[in-house]
């Protein structure tokens, strides 16, 4: 299976999707050596989220903040109202502390070494490996999902995920190459997201559609095989959107632990159970709430969550949150579920 990689690798140099952090093969092999902050900020935003969906912010985020030196230096509300959308907002927090601990440590240059980037505040094995291997081209296996996929089926192997991660890690170990290792990591996860896909895989174009165990066996539409989830739970809660009548919103920035730390958001309840029973909270300010119609829903990775809206203009003080002026407030630096309740305001069901 030696050859393996040198066959990805060659099918890379000719179908290797164009990304903007991405360093293209032929530029690579002339000299051009990729950008580990480009590299870094790719792989934190691609967690959990696709290609298509990332490519806008990382675009907004490298024009705004070029170096990981101008990122280290930008205020946290600034990077939480970009970052807003792209969900798993501790990514951000971390994002921040990661590019200022690079800073003050490291001179404001990323160390190329596996073990001082796991150091890092936020970075973990996959993105350090990552790193390692993208940007500095050290010999590290990069495992993603598109990569389990294609070892699952390379291998045809049955063991459902995520119990079988160990053994598709050393799969996939043991085919990174010496040479190249950093192109050969974006090959394999560039096989998994083009051709070997989820479902209707293109095995007959597939540069390694010959030794491919599970295309000889007739199972790579069955793999992975996935142990079943659990369904999530459905939490309500209820968030009071307030304006004054000079346009200013009632806002507050939430704690920094927890879910959506950091985040600007609309006071509310807590999240609960309806089994709870627990009282909505207290409104943010005296005044007269009126619900909207319609509902706000949203999933998060362990739970659905269903708000209720209520609505008020007032001119009184709160006693939560602050009001922010109407040109001082953007929408787009809510994170979508408070997204979702403005524009149920701005927009509510007929």
């Amino acid at each position: 299976m030696c050859d393996l990689s040198t066959e990805l690798l060659d099918w890379y140099d000719l179908h290797a999707r164009a990304m903007p952090w991405r360093t293209p093969p032929a530029e690579k092999q002339a000299g051009v050596r990729p950008d580990p902050y480009k590299i870094w900020l790719s792989e934190v935003m691609l967690q959990q989220t696709t290609v298509a969906a990332v490519t806008e912010y990382f675009n907004r985020f490298t024009n705004r903040w070029p170096t990981v030196s101008a990122l280290a230096a930008a205020d946290d509300a600034d990077v939480m109202g970009e970052w807003a959308g792209l969900g798993y907002y501790a990514r951000a927090r971390n994002l921040l502390k990661c590019a200022r601990a690079i800073v003050a440590d490291h001179g404001g240059i990323f160390p190329a070494d596996h073990a001082a980037l796991l150091k890092l505040p936020g970075i973990g094995p996959y993105t350090a490996a990552a790193i390692s291997s993208i940007a500095f081209d050290l010999r590290h296996v990069v495992v993603d999902g598109n990569v389990e996929r294609v070892m699952a089926r390379l291998y045809d192997v049955h063991t459902p995920l995520p119990a079988a991660k160990p053994e598709l890690t050393t799969l996939a170990e043991a085919l990174t190459p010496n040479s190249r290792p950093g192109d050969y990591a974006q090959a394999v996860m560039d096989l998994g997201a083009t051709l070997c896909t989820p479902k209707s895989p293109a095995c007959g174009i597939c540069p390694w559609r010959t030794p491919c165990l599970a295309r000889q066996a007739g199972t790579a539409q069955d793999l992975p095989k996935k142990t079943p989830k659990k369904p999530k739970p459905v939490r309500h809660g209820t968030v009071y959107v307030a304006r004054r009548s000079d346009g200013a919103w009632l806002l507050e920035t939430r704690p920094d632990k927890g879910l959506l730390g950091g985040m600007l958001g609309w006071p509310g309840s807590d999240w609960v159970d309806v089994a709870d029973n627990r009282p909505a909270g207290a409104p943010p300010i005296e005044a007269q709430w009126s619900p909207i119609a319609g509902e706000v829903r949203h999933t998060f990775t362990h739970f659905h969550l269903i708000l209720t809206v209520l609505h008020a203009d007032t001119d009184n003080t709160p006693t939560q949150g602050t009001f922010v002026p109407r040109e001082a407030f953007r929408p787009s630096d809510l994170p979508t579920v408070f997204r979702k309740a403005f524009d149920l305001i701005a927009n509510p069901p007929h």
